[in-house]
């Protein structure tokens, strides 16, 4: 799943299944990538043998150089948008569990980061069937504004995400006992 739990050293831990289990204190989430850096090189790679390969039925001829500069730069366009995705996709949200404070922070590139935070005991993660932007949309609701998270995410990842961000607030809500 394209997010992960952990603790405040950083280490993964398991999702809250109950209230009574350790809790992890941040959530990460992040857009799920399909094609990965190393399937990039592949795909360029691929890419520049199969726009070749009827290249070589020209070597030696003058038609190969007017060829050329439009295979490059169809071969460059290809590298450019599959960058620029990658740019663009580059969304990281960061929600923190800290004592009495939730923070959560969205950050984009080319965008100031976008924060919020409230009382986790005043808290609530709501999951809107119908009406949202997008299939089981996902808010926290609390403060003074209502903020989506996890919006790219599937709607059944944002459906388990809901399930564990509730268990996660109500052991927040529940009192310290020593």
């Amino acid at each position: 799943m394209p997010y992960r739990w952990t603790d405040t050293e950083g280490q993964t831990m398991e999702a809250p299944r109950s209230e009574a289990a350790p809790l992890p204190d941040q959530l990460h989430l992040w857009p799920y990538r399909s094609l990965p850096r190393k399937g990039f090189v592949f795909f360029i790679a691929a890419t520049v043998v199969m726009v070749s390969l009827p290249l070589l039925s020209l070597l030696g001829h003058v038609e190969l150089w007017g060829l050329l500069p439009f295979i490059a730069l169809a071969i460059a366009g290809v590298w450019w948008a599959i960058s620029h995705s990658y740019r663009t996709g580059e969304v990281l949200e960061v929600l923190t569990f800290n004592g009495p404070d939730l923070h959560l922070i969205r950050h984009e590139p080319g965008k100031p980061s976008r924060d919020w935070a409230a009382n986790p005991h005043w808290v609530q993660a709501d999951l809107h069937g119908k009406g949202g932007p997008v299939e089981a949309y996902l808010t926290l609701r609390g403060g003074p504004r209502e903020v989506e998270i996890g919006a790219f995410l599937t709607p059944e990842e944002r459906r388990q995400l809901h399930r564990e961000l509730v268990i996660r607030l109500a052991a927040s809500r529940a009192p310290i006992t020593p």
